[in-house]
């Protein structure tokens, strides 16, 4: 199971796969003790959130602090991913679309 994180200044946009699950927090003490617990009880293989201009270093200290698998992906690369799968853009329904192919 691999869960995949887009951070925003509100809120972390989060989708579960392979169950195609999606859910939002907020980027607040509130919303990620919530995703903490959320993906505790889901124990995955792999949370990957995609660094945005430092919004994602909290939500990454929470879930790393929480012993969670997590990795820190570069945002060039996830975008050169899409493309040379032929994908022109790169959001968060598409990445996931193609990761389930």
């Amino acid at each position: 199971m691999c869960v995949g994180i887009d951070v925003s200044k509100e809120r972390l946009d989060v989708h579960v796969l392979p169950q195609g699950q999606a859910f939002a927090v907020t980027r607040d003490g509130h919303g990620l003790s919530d995703l903490v617990a959320r993906l505790q009880g889901l124990s995955p293989d792999l949370v990957a959130i995609e660094a945005t201009g430092g919004f994602e270093t909290v939500a990454a200290a929470a879930l790393a602090g929480a012993g969670l698998p997590l990795v820190v992906v570069n945002p060039a690369q996830v975008r050169h991913f899409a493309q040379a799968l032929g994908q022109r853009a790169k959001t968060d329904p598409l990445i996931l679309s193609l990761s389930k192919d």
